[in-house]
């Protein structure tokens, strides 16, 4: 399909590669961490996440730029890294320097194709084959699942016409496959380095009161694409509006607190003048 004309198709590798290693139960056969959460070591360019399995083991991922993995040749040099990059990690990955010199280094890619009709309508790429993610949303599965329902409603819609629906699905649906690539490519940013960030975590605690006691149609970004139906690329058009709102009430919110305090304070201020000057007197 990459060789016919009229046929776009890119993939893209991103300069950070991944690495898995493992936490293992502890000796009484039980978790070792809390398993009811995701466990992110945000270190700005790059992080380390854990999840669960049913085993109670936890998989490890390493994600970090290439050049950062090619600084660590040996188990000195691994050793060094852990102990002052993730130090309380240490004693959880059990056998650190085995797996993480055994087990492969992999890179990560995006995949954008257009259309994906082939064969004069008779062929619909789907999932990976059209729009292959980065993993930072864990919506590649989701995503592609979520093609095939669009598709059979399309099929649906158009009396069985098969040639009608795949051609509809490909005119409507790439949209939706190039809104998660960049979904998931903007949260890697967010999970690494983001969530550092006291102004990123006061905005939403915010997004999450405003949603909770106001208003539940403002839908938090993650809260959209994970939580609800809402095609991808509008909820990239939905977050640019609400972000609009946030950072409208958010800084008219200050504006009124600043002036109420300036109200407040300019009366003391002159009090304090003159007394300051009478007192000179």
């Amino acid at each position: 399909m990459t060789h016919k004309k009229g046929y776009n198709y890119s993939q893209t590798y991103i300069d950070h590669g991944y690495k898995e290693l493992t936490i293992p139960p502890t000796q009484e056969g039980e978790f070792a961490m809390d398993p009811n959460a995701l466990h992110i070591w945000p270190r700005g360019s790059f992080m380390m996440i854990a999840l669960p399995n049913p085993d109670k083991t936890f998989t490890v991922t390493l994600f970090m730029p290439w050049n950062k993995f090619n600084e660590i040749n040996n188990t000195k040099q691994l050793r060094e890294f852990f102990v002052s990059t993730f130090p309380d990690s240490i004693n959880l990955i059990v056998d650190l320097e085995e797996e993480y010199f055994k087990n492969p280094t992999c890179h990560l890619c995006y995949i954008n194709t257009a259309p994906w009709a082939y064969e004069n309508n008779r062929v619909a790429l789907v999932g990976d084959a059209a729009h292959a993610v980065v993993p930072f949303y864990g919506q590649g599965m989701n995503a592609s699942l979520e093609d095939i329902v669009v598709l059979d409603n399309l099929i649906e819609k158009n009396n069985n016409n098969l040639e009608k629906a795949i051609k509809e699905y490909s005119d409507t649906r790439i949209i939706d496959g190039d809104a998660i690539c960049k979904l998931s490519k903007d949260n890697y940013i967010e999970m690494r380095d983001s969530v550092n960030s006291s102004h990123f975590l006061l905005k939403t605690s915010i997004e999450k009161f405003i949603q909770k006691y106001l208003f539940p149609s403002i839908i938090p970004k993650y809260g959209m694409v994970a939580f609800t139906n809402i095609p991808y690329h509008q909820v990239i058009q939905r977050y640019k509006k609400q972000d609009k709102i946030f950072y409208f009430s958010y800084y008219s919110i200050l504006s009124l607190f600043g002036l109420g305090a300036l109200s407040l304070a300019i009366p003391v201020s002159r009090n304090f003048i003159f007394d300051f000057l009478t007192s000179k007197l």
